[in-house]
């Protein structure tokens, strides 16, 4: 991203799968120069992902990179070997950032913890995700959005019913990974803040477990309060039992609106009109909010017998005038062609892809993502930039320390 307002901070990733690399991809997108280093033989694993669930990729671009890898740089070094761990150091001495999803013990096993890369560049931000946090029992154990995030952090058992055998798994690859990754990128930045205004650098930590707290936060903190979990209504029950206007209701093409007025009565006459039953606005029993919240059962049996009766779009182009807040439920398709979507740019193109755009704009629009790196592409081009001969490229090369 060119002009974007990280332009000239240098990125050293060290980073695997989708967490730590998205925060790579998002620091890209705000015009960072991210160099990725990846195992000189086999890259990054993520490379090699192309099922997910019903879906497969095949061929390149695969999507499963290139979301959390845009716009980035690529080196294959074999941080392994000791030349091809100095030529790492030589990168960290012109970073600003090094940034890492790698656990302690393969940190020290390899020679980038801390206080080895501030031994080279003091000054370096250090930036690393972890499945469980940086201190505790656990904090040498790995672990996945799914485990971490998902299972772990409450969400999974938040939402699934009471009837339902197990668990719900998230909707879709590198759900708490991506939420995780961003969060770790708007730590760095503040971390450049910091940086610049007291010339002091920071160690930032951001685990999946602590972004799942986070995104959970509401729910645990209510649990903490009242001494009791979060529990999912059963299948098919209403949103809702004291509000008829939160909640889900299926159109006549086996679609679904999202109604969510949290303030009944200052809606109710509205909708009422909204559907053809003007008759609603006056009846007795949805006279005040008490009398709504009471008689919820019954408001939501009407509603749901109106609301069956007109296909999505045609509800679509009557509630454009709706004063209270709804939605369609979209699938991840058709989020693709939503209108409001493509007006503010939430879809951008990356090369031969349409991404899904980081979630920051900067006056009013979203940040031009570049396409993921091949594999190694830009290894001479990164070396040459640090200041390494050709004759020394060479000579790494037939050693094996980069690709």
């Amino acid at each position: 991203m060119t002009g974007g307002p990280l332009e000239g901070v240098r990125v050293l990733e060290v980073a695997m799968y989708g967490f730590v690399p998205s925060a790579g991809g998002v620091l890209a997108d705000w015009g960072a120069d991210v160099v990725k280093i990846e195992h000189a033989v086999h890259g990054d694993p993520q490379r090699g992902l192309r099922q997910t669930g019903r879906m497969r990729v095949e061929g390149d671009p695969n999507p499963n990179f290139e979301h959390a890898n845009r716009g980035k740089r690529s080196v294959g070094l074999d941080i392994s070997a000791p030349e091809g761990r100095e030529v790492l150091y030589e990168l960290a001495r012109r970073s600003d950032v090094f940034l890492t999803s790698f656990l302690p013990g393969h940190r020290r096993r390899f020679g980038i913890d801390v206080d080895d890369v501030r031994a080279v560049n003091p000054k370096i931000i250090y930036a690393r995700g972890s499945a469980l946090g940086p201190r505790g029992p656990e904090a040498e154990r790995g672990g996945y959005d799914m485990t971490a995030f998902w299972a772990r952090a409450g969400t999974a058992a938040s939402i699934t019913p009471p009837d339902i055998e197990g668990l719900i798994n998230p909707p879709g690859p590198a759900y708490g990974d991506t939420i995780s990754g961003t969060n770790l990128a708007g730590g760095i930045a503040a971390a450049l803040v910091r940086l610049g205004r007291t010339g002091e650098p920071s160690v930032v930590d951001v685990s999946l477990l602590g972004s799942g707290v986070w995104s959970m936060g509401h729910g645990i903190t209510l649990s903490a309060h009242l001494g009791e979990s979060m529990e999912a209504s059963e299948t098919g029950a209403h949103g809702s039992p004291a509000n008829p206007l939160v909640g889900l209701y299926r159109t006549s093409d086996g679609r679904y609106l999202s109604l969510v007025m949290l303030q009944p009565a200052k809606f109710w006459a509205d909708v009422c009109r909204h559907v053809d039953r003007p008759d609603l606005v006056d009846d007795p029993r949805f006279a005040t909010g008490e009398l709504i919240a009471a008689n919820t059962g019954q408001a939501v049996e009407i509603l749901r017998e109106v609301i069956a009766t007109r296909t999505l779009a045609e509800w679509a182009e009557r509630f454009a005038t709706l004063s209270g807040p709804w939605a369609p439920v979209q699938d991840s398709l058709q989020v693709v062609d939503d209108g409001q979507v493509r007006a503010n740019e939430y879809m951008v193109r990356a090369g031969e892809m349409r991404l899904a755009a980081s979630p920051v704009q900067f006056d009013v629009r979203s940040a031009a993502a570049g396409p993921a790196p091949g594999f190694a592409a830009q290894t001479e081009e990164v070396l040459l930039e640090a200041g390494l001969t050709w004759e020394r490229i060479i000579e790494l090369k037939t050693s094996g320390a980069v690709t």
